[in-house]
Parts: C-alpha cells; structure tokens; sequence
C-alpha cells in the first residue's frame, strides 16, 4: 500500500509518539519533603525518566501536616486545565497498609497519592468521579521493590509521570474502590449562628503572616456588614480565646494606616485578616489548621 509522504509521517509521528509516551497533561507536585534535600528532585527524575516531555511544576513543598496539604491541594488545583495529573505526597504511614490511589473527580483532575485524607478537601468541593488503588505489581518504579519508605519516587511519581504521559490509562492504574473508602479530614465547616459567623484558619498567608479563613463571602455578607464597617473578631485555639480584635471591613490592604489590622476577602474569596504591611500572624501569635477557629460578627464603631 502506497500512502502520500504526508499521511505517512503523520501515522509515523502517532506511532512514534505512543511509543515514548510524550506528555498529554501537565504533571504537579506537591510533598512535605524539603527542598534542600534530593527528594524532590529524585521524583521528577523518575518522572523524565518515563517521558523527557513531560510538564512538571512544582504546587508546593515542606507542607508541614496533611491538613495543610490538602488545603494547598485545594488552593491551587482547580486553577489548572481539565487533565492535570497532581502528584501529592505528605504521608507519614509510608510503607504500612495505607493504600495508594489514583483519584479522577468530576472537574477532571488526578490525583496521586496516599489514601490518608490528603486528597479529602478537593474530592469534598469537585466531587468523585471514581477512585482507583494503584496496582504496584505494573506502576511501581523498576528495581524499587525492596524500598518502602518512599513511595513518593517509587510509586506516586512513577505512576503520575505514566499517566501524564498517556502511557497508561486511568483504567490500567489498578482496580476500582468505592467512592466511600477515600478518607477524609475531620475539620468544621463555616457556619452561621444568629449574628456571627464562624469557621477554621485553614492556613495561614505565609508570605505575609496573614490569616486566612474557610468562611466564604456569601456567607459573610449574610451578616450585612458593609465596607469600611468595624468587624469584631474572636480566634481560639482549641477553646481557648488567644486573640480579640475589632478591624474595618476592606477591599485592600493601603484603605487602612501601616500596621493597622483590616478583614478583607482573599485570592479564594474567604474572609481573612491583615496588617497592612505587618504580619497579623507573627504580631498576634496565630497559628493555622483544623484546631484553630475564628469568629467574625459586627463590631462598635469608635466614639
């Protein structure tokens, strides 16, 4: 059969392109390894390992708890296209009977990782499409099966760069688990209750030392608390009172004097509060997860 020299080098290129795996979607890492270390960069070898064109980019590093993870997971996933393929890792039950697992939720998004609540929050938002245990007898790194302590390398990137690259398909990851036996976080959801809304400090802005919350505007703006308005804020750790404060209600940091304290809508459309050009963190001795709770209702106005 003679085909034209165009056909040719098309069916040439699909052909030659199955075969080396060359990258469909992007490939995003997130991990609580440090970024001094080699770990990271162990990972992404393994993962050029399996195709050179891949697209690997770093979410974050050093997350120091699962919680936190998750809420990075959260924070930045569903800024990435329809395919992405997430490569998370902060497992402290490395090597015991904790499952890996592929999960797809209904936005389209992978995520790889330990089934230990690390995958909870972006499942909980954009939902279960289905849920995978990787068969490590196929997606397991080469020569790696007397290593048991890093399946971030031997299992969750190897895995990831494979289906990134379109040489598996999310039904050659391993079987199928019912939606139900992905763990999830234990935490409290934002809530109204009569003139106060109240919620968790997921994380904080580390950059900035600002304090983030899971109270969401709508919510918020039940309180019909308008701009420039004071708003009375209460932080807890565990039931402990550690903070109280009263701050204006603001679009932007410079509506207010340097060093003085505002709350204002965050990137993700959550309430969250501030110094302008300060650390509300560092000046207040905040801190973040699910043990942290805060409080927002309407403040006195100064005489």
């Amino acid at each position: 059969m003679n085909l034209p020299l165009s056909r040719a080098l098309l069916l040439i290129c699909l052909i030659g392109c199955s075969a080396l795996g060359i990258a469909r979607s992007p490939l995003v890492l997130l991990t609580d390894f440090g970024t001094q270390d080699g770990a990271v960069s162990a990972m992404k070898g393994v993962a050029y390992s399996v195709s050179q064109d891949l697209l690997i980019s770093d979410l974050s590093h050093e997350n120091p708890s699962i919680f936190v993870g998750a809420y990075r997971l959260y924070q930045a996933e569903q800024f990435w296209p329809d395919g992405t393929v997430f490569v998370a890792v902060v497992d402290p039950g490395v090597g015991t009977d904790r499952l890996s697992v592929v999960l797809k939720t209904r936005t389209g998004h992978y995520f790889v990782g330990p089934n230990n609540g690390l995958l909870s929050l972006v499942a909980e938002r954009d939902g279960i499409d289905s849920l995978r245990q990787i068969d490590e007898s196929l997606n397991r790194r080469k020569g790696s099966d007397e290593s048991h302590t890093f399946h971030g390398r031997d299992v969750f990137a190897y895995t990831g760069a494979r289906l990134a690259a379109g040489i598996i398909r999310f039904e050659q990851v391993g079987p199928l688990l019912p939606a139900r036996s992905l763990i999830s976080i234990s935490y409290r959801k934002a809530e109204r209750a009569a003139d106060t809304v109240k919620g968790i400090i997921p994380v904080l802005d580390v950059q900035f030392g600002n304090v983030w919350t899971n109270i969401p505007k709508p919510l918020f703006d039940e309180l019909h608390i308008g701009l420039g308005s004071p708003v009375h804020v209460r932080i807890f750790h565990n039931d402990q009172l550690v903070d109280e404060a009263v701050a204006p209600y603001q679009r932007t940091f410079g509506e207010v004097p340097i060093g003085s304290p505002l709350v204002y809508v965050n990137s993700l459309l959550n309430l969250a509060l501030a110094l302008n050009q300060g650390s509300y963190a560092a000046a207040h001795k905040i801190d973040s997860g699910p043990e942290w709770y805060i409080e927002l209702s309407r403040g006195k106005a100064s005489p």
